[in-house]
């Protein structure tokens, strides 16, 4: 699909061979076709018992939820829905000011180990880091860049709901170490920014769908820092640090807001969607 995160298509799973025909009747044949077919319809019942209990009638889950859609909804959704060319960011920049974002990057859809930092992809081990979407934004005045990512994993709502208690914990989303790496965008203002170009950043781990969400900021003319802040940290009143006075936390904390709100308003259409 154009603009969208594709996969190949699938082949089918099983065949089936046609049985040889039974020439003569045995009574042992028989007897053994009456056990299996007995057998047959308990195993039938049991699994109709079992669609019945679980409400899984006909083989489909008793509740759509994020877990359920989001191993589909994130290679059919047009990359523009999920990273928008344009957000914005209204009431987001220091003070209450508005900002808007322009997308000047998009990553085909790639391994966590690309994306993250090697102890940020451990971190994840418990939850199953499958694949990382992510693309960089810059603002009006083409001063800052933004890359903001969509982690998802395997994990279970119990798995993400351990994970997201484990960040704040252990104050994982605040350790320089498993900061989030930036996507540089060659021929654009968002050409310089690698690693050492990280500002500030923000990670959140949903509960209601395996997926991180994070962004990281820097700024646009390549300049490194050796001290990046958390988002929420460079946010805070009084800061005069260069990432909380330039409004880095700011673009991180937006953004990654912005993009986290538009992917649960997909999800939230999904479910709802007949079947």
């Amino acid at each position: 699909m154009p603009g969208a995160y594709g996969l190949p298509p699938e082949t089918p799973a099983e065949t089936t061979t046609r049985l040889r025909p039974v020439r003569t009747r045995h009574p042992a044949r028989a007897a053994a076709a009456v056990a299996c077919l007995v057998l047959g319809l308990g195993l039938v019942g049991g699994a109709a018992a079992g669609a019945w209990l679980t409400g899984e009638a006909n083989g489909a889950p008793a509740t759509r939820t994020g877990y359920t859609e989001i191993r589909t909804l994130w290679h059919s959704t047009p990359v523009d829905t999920l990273f928008p060319r344009t957000v914005d960011g209204e009431g987001t920049g220091p003070g209450g000011a508005d900002r808007v974002w322009t997308r000047i990057a998009v990553a085909p859809a790639g391994p966590c180990a690309d994306a993250l930092d090697p102890l940020l992809v451990r971190a994840l081990r418990p939850v199953g880091c499958t694949r990382v979407l992510r693309a960089t934004y810059t603002d009006e005045t083409a001063s800052n860049v933004t890359t903001v990512g969509l982690v998802l994993t395997e994990g279970d709502r119990a798995g993400m709901t351990a994970l997201g208690a484990r960040f704040v914990r252990e104050g994982l989303a605040r350790r320089t170490d498993l900061m989030p790496r930036a996507l540089a965008a060659p021929g654009t203002v968002a050409a310089g920014f690698g690693d050492a170009q990280r500002a500030s950043w923000r990670v959140n781990a949903l509960t209601d769908a395996p997926v991180l969400v994070y962004a990281v900021s820097g700024f646009a003319d390549g300049r490194p820092f050796a001290a990046p802040e958390p988002a929420d940290e460079a946010m805070r009143k009084g800061r005069t640090t260069a990432a909380a006075q330039s409004g880095l936390g700011n673009e991180a904390r937006g953004l990654a807001d912005r993009i986290e709100r538009g992917l649960r308003a997909r999800i939230a259409a999904a479910v709802e969607e007949p079947e």
